[in-house]
């Protein structure tokens, strides 16, 4: 298993290169949401592994990747921030040597890419914000974002991970909430409370989204209760050059219910990317 050790952390990931492919080959950085780890993007790294490079990280905290201590150290759960995520996935990027890259994200992950394009929009050639919200938390949000890290910290994953279940993958969806229901209890309580404590206090990315250059897709299944279709359609609207594709059948992760529908949007997205430069 591939790691980094970056930004005073161990970050772990996947990064699989088509064996036959155009040369350079277009890479795609796809960032996880919360509580997850790289395995929700399974099914996307099946499907477009002939044709791209695909990077799935590990977000610090989450799945098999450190909080914060280098290795051999010993952790002090700081709490990162988004511009910290942010500036994790540069790093590694560095790391693998990839200049240019498409990058999508899910739930946190979203705005974890948005943050992205706000620090290094350069280096972006095409943006995917799945089942997202750009707006900053209200005072409410906040509060509860940071009551339940402290319950997270003090009981573990499980009953979290019970409740939220039918929002997050909806229960006619079977095999994709099983694997859904295993990520939240195999997440680190403390990687996931440092994380929604950054949550709570993240910008706000509306006015941003006014100004991405690059082709940009909006995913959400219509079946989300966490972000509605009518935040999608607001991002959509938003974004200069967008395309919007709302998922039957799906709640909050469209990506694991209904793989083969939002691969497609995914496919048609990617054909409206510039092919990457010769140093990317």
């Amino acid at each position: 298993m591939p790691t980094a050790h970056i930004n005073g952390t161990t970050l772990t990931y996947d990064d699989e290169t088509p064996t036959t492919s155009p040369t350079p080959t277009p890479t795609l950085v796809l960032i996880h949401g919360h509580p997850f780890d790289r395995s929700m993007w399974t099914p996307q790294r099946h499907t477009f592994a002939p044709t791209h490079r695909i990077i799935t990280p590990d977000l610090r905290g989450y799945g098999e990747s450190a909080l914060n201590a280098a290795p051999g150290a010993t952790p002090t759960f700081a709490t990162p921030t988004f511009a910290t995520f942010a500036e994790d996935i540069a790093a590694l990027l560095d790391h693998l040597d990839v200049r240019e890259f498409a990058l999508g994200g899910l739930s946190m992950g979203g705005q974890i890419a948005m943050e992205c394009y706000r620090q290094f929009p350069d280096r972006i050639t095409g943006l995917l914000l799945a089942d997202t919200f750009p707006a900053a938390e209200t005072p409410e949000g906040k509060a509860h974002r940071n009551a339940m890290a402290d319950r997270l910290l003090a009981e573990g994953m499980k009953g979290y991970a019970d409740e939220v279940l039918d929002k997050m993958a909806a229960p006619y969806n079977t095999e994709a909430a099983a694997h859904v229901h295993r990520m939240m209890l195999a997440a680190p309580p403390e990687g996931a409370a440092a994380a929604l404590r950054a949550r709570a206090e993240r910008p706000d990315y509306r006015a941003l989204l006014t100004r991405v250059t690059v082709p940009s897709l909006v995913v959400v299944g219509r079946d989300d209760t966490y972000t509605p279709v009518a935040d999608a359609e607001a991002m959509h609207a938003a974004l200069p050059d967008s395309a919007l594709h709302v998922i039957e059948s799906a709640a909050h992760l469209p990506n694991l219910e209904r793989p083969t529908e939002f691969n497609e949007a995914m496919a048609t997205w990617l054909t409206r990317i510039p092919a990457p430069s010769p140093h990317a």
